[in-house]
């Protein structure tokens, strides 16, 4: 069993998220449970803790700046936010200080489970992770590289399944959950996921339109457009002429440069 640890200002809260989720199942333990981010450093150093569910919101200390703390001392804890709120600013912050995950209040079951099933595979994988590993030159995976990881995965998904790619499936792909990704995406590339997506199918259907065998709409269908008329309105969007005239000419007005 890893050891869990919530954290949230409201009792009401944490006996909720004690008693609705069945943590022995899904292979975690509550140790114990905090009112902010001051009383949960003072239990970490006193007590062995895997998992930290916390509140980002709180009175003493924060749930950003008991990450912001953790990740500055190197800990391997691995914390998942809670918030009533879908604020960018505090996504951002979350993926700075390695937080692993972000649920929004009202909590769904659902997600829940694939948040903390994602986390158990993570541990997991770290006990696997040869001692040597764990140096301070040798993280499990540094947070650089982590990141860098992430989103050479998300790019290598995209260009191997652009014709039936999702937020869903690269998420699965990473260990996130989509919304999370969504905004770890955003704030690593400064593009949003689905212009990424779409630049990537503009870019092989104009390879594909040089191909005289392939009609236009097959074209389309081969980049994930099951509807012609969209696939064109994309494509004059994106290169300032139609498949038709790019095909005419062979050249494009925008740089081939995702």
């Amino acid at each position: 069993m890893y050891k869990l640890i919530l954290v949230d200002d409201e009792v009401q809260t944490r006996n909720a998220l004690c008693n609705y989720f069945p943590w022995d199942e899904n292979g975690f333990e509550i140790v114990g449970q905090c009112e902010n981010g001051m009383e949960a450093l003072e239990f970490i150093q006193k007590n062995p803790v895997d998992v930290i569910l916390c509140d980002i919101e709180m009175p003493v200390k924060s749930g950003i700046d008991l990450a912001k703390e953790l990740f500055a001392d190197k800990h391997k804890i691995k914390i998942v936010f809670l918030s009533a709120f879908r604020d960018f600013e505090y996504a951002q912050k979350a993926i700075i200080y390695g937080v692993r995950d972000y649920v929004i209040k009202p909590i769904r079951y659902k997600e829940m489970v694939e948040v903390f099933a994602r986390i158990r595979d993570e541990l997991d994988n770290d006990i696997l992770v040869p001692p040597s590993s764990h140096s301070d030159h040798h993280t499990v995976i540094n947070d650089y590289n982590y990141n860098e990881c992430v989103i050479s995965e998300v790019i290598k998904y995209l260009e191997n399944n652009y014709k039936d790619a999702s937020l869903d499936g690269a998420a699965h792909d990473v260990h996130m959950s989509a919304k999370y990704l969504s905004m770890f995406f955003r704030d690593k590339t400064g593009r949003y996921f689905s212009d990424y997506l779409a630049t990537i199918r503009m870019q092989k259907a104009a390879q594909l339109l040089k191909d005289i065998r392939y009609k236009t709409y097959e074209v389309a269908l081969m980049v994930g457009y099951s509807n012609p008329k969209n696939f064109t309105r994309a494509f004059k969007s994106y290169f300032h002429k139609s498949p038709k005239e790019y095909r005419a000419t062979g050249k494009s007005t925008r740089s081939s440069v995702l």
